[in-house]
């Protein structure tokens, strides 16, 4: 147990691979398993990142067309001089960004939103500090170009779901008007009334949504208000001057259908030698939709054409050509294409993610290498639990770890009950003077045929299995009578992990914030470390 420097909030750390939350693909990852070493760059430690750098290529126009695109995006903000200071930056060839992305989630969704950004900018200062001769620039890239309007709508907090109606057409959710939101806001707002810092709260949303009028922009400064002062550059790449770069690369996707092809080899090749793997994400034949009227819909290719589906649109292969070239600004990637535009528009050595984003990076270097496009450090981001003070009183009351809460219920309460409990719950003894006794038998046994020796197994098998038998009903007899204490303990689970989730998968950065203020980002920025593979527990 270690304090900060800031409040005295007392910080814990766990080793990730011990707390067994991750897929089995991403635990591998972790503990650099040599066997998957094919499917990535290098393992993201801070000696890698020069040699990354090293073999990084990245063109001034590329830079040149990033950064008038940045002012053009930002040119209706007000925003800090460190962002102004990193938007030049990136003009300059010795200059590098480490890259996270998400869903336009209504006020950031759940808390690891913040999470994949604070270890962004943690990594960009530590990489700023360790080699001055280059600089590193903390990018947020907004996925405005998402369908996915179930997923980004609400948010959970103080127990409630906070839902934002509105009906929508599949369309890019970025360029969804913000009509709606003020209903959202008068419910936050009852609930925020008695909180320490529900001006600011309230001030945030209402200065970012209502004052918005699509969902981009309001993403755009609500990360900004949020972010700005570390100099964090949030990116909505969905932009034709961007898109430009994209051309030959949607061409070959249209013709060739290279990323079918290679993402599809690469998940072969992780089965081969993963019997149990199973892919995050299965390529489609064309990893593209089409933007146009509001709606977002894939492109299929059937019978020699290629239709937009929903849309009751086709196109022979030169008039789709065509259309890429005028109109490149229509196509967008989906998840497995994204990261390699990503790629092509950034000099980026570093993407930062959770479990689920790195598992599907993984099966992304092979086309990554047809279309000759580095291949970038992968980072698994940092995860937080946000726990209260009185609830590790009461944990420390009754013999268990911190760890020990992310265990199943099941065998929680086993391990509370056998803590607790007055009397032993353990018949090991019992069972070792068995196999004495029995080896005594057995000893006997050998002197005589072979039917009395297999009676005497029967019957150690027998005597052991009663033995398990009373051990469980002494257990189940004693959760019965330490019930109140197990579910003062099931309960902080319950608090901690709702329904049955990672905290922050489920709850708002708002929980906290309405609590701590600025201060709540300021405890993540000092403590939380992106190169270390470690769970972070605050107790506050």
């Amino acid at each position: 147990m270690q304090y900060d420097l800031l409040n005295k909030m007392k910080i814990e750390k766990i080793d990730c691979y011990k707390l067994n939350i991750y897929s089995k693909i991403i635990e591998k990852y972790i503990n650099n398993d040599t066997k998957l070493s094919p499917f990535y760059r290098d393992a993201p430690s801070i000696e890698n990142f020069e040699k990354t750098i090293k073999e990084k290529t990245f063109c001034a126009k590329k830079r040149n067309e990033l950064v008038i695109h940045l002012k053009e995006q930002y040119s209706q903000l007000v925003y800090s001089d460190n962002v102004k200071k990193n938007i030049a930056l990136l003009e300059n060839k010795n200059t590098y960004t480490v890259t996270t992305g998400h869903q336009l989630n209504l006020f950031s969704g759940p808390l690891y939103f913040i999470y994949k950004i604070i270890s962004t900018l943690n990594l960009a200062k530590q990489l700023n500090d360790k080699y001055q001769q280059y600089r590193f620039i903390p990018i947020y890239w907004m996925a405005s170009e998402d369908h996915d309007f179930e997923e980004i709508r609400f948010f959970n907090y103080n127990g409630k779901k906070f839902q934002w109606n509105k009906k929508h057409s599949k369309g890019a959710v970025g360029t969804l008007n913000t009509e709606g939101l003020d209903t959202v806001f008068k419910k936050l707002d009852s609930e925020l009334k008695d909180s320490l810092f529900y001006k600011e709260v309230k001030n945030l949303y209402a200065e970012c949504y209502l004052k918005s009028e699509t969902l981009s922009e309001a993403t755009l400064k609500f990360v900004n208000q949020l972010f700005g002062e570390y100099g964090l550059i949030i990116l909505d790449a969905n932009s034709k001057r961007l898109k430009k770069s994209l051309i030959p690369y949607l061409k070959e996707e249209i013709t060739q259908k290279t990323s079918y092809t290679e993402v599809t080899k690469t998940i072969a090749s992780l089965k081969n030698i993963f019997p149990d793997y199973k892919p995050t994400v299965n390529p489609r034949e064309i990893n593209l939709f089409y933007l146009e009227n509001n709606s977002r819909n894939r492109i299929i290719y059937s019978n020699g054409e290629y239709l937009i589906e929903n849309l009751n649109k086709t196109f022979t292969e030169n008039e789709l050509l065509n259309e890429i070239d005028s109109t490149p600004e229509k196509f967008s990637p989906n998840v497995i294409f994204r990261p390699l535009y990503q790629e092509i528009i950034l000099p980026n050595i570093c993407y930062i993610g959770g479990g689920g984003e790195i598992a599907y990076w993984l099966q992304l270097k092979s086309f990554f290498n047809s279309q000759k496009i580095d291949f970038p450090l992968l980072l698994l981001r940092n995860s937080v639990l946000m726990m209260p003070q009185k609830s590790l009183k009461k944990i420390d009351k009754v013999g268990i770890q911190i760890s020990d809460l992310f265990l199943n219920k099941s065998l929680l309460i086993d391990k509370i009950t056998h803590n607790i409990s007055d009397i032993k719950i353990d018949f090991s003894d019992f069972k070792l003077q068995l196999q004495k006794q029995f080896e005594k038998l057995y000893d006997t046994a050998t002197k005589t045929d072979a039917s009395f020796l297999g009676s005497v197994k029967a019957q150690e098998v027998k005597q052991n299995k009663g033995i398990d038998v009373l051990e469980k009903r002494l257990l189940k007899a004693q959760k019965r009578k330490l019930e109140a204490q197990i579910n003062s303990i099931i309960s902080i689970q319950n608090e901690l992990f709702p329904n049955n989730s990672l905290q922050e998968r489920t709850i708002n950065f708002t929980t906290f914030y309405e609590k701590m203020g600025d201060d709540f980002i300021k405890e993540l920025m000092y403590n939380l470390d992106p190169l270390e593979s470690k769970f972070t527990i605050f107790i506050y």
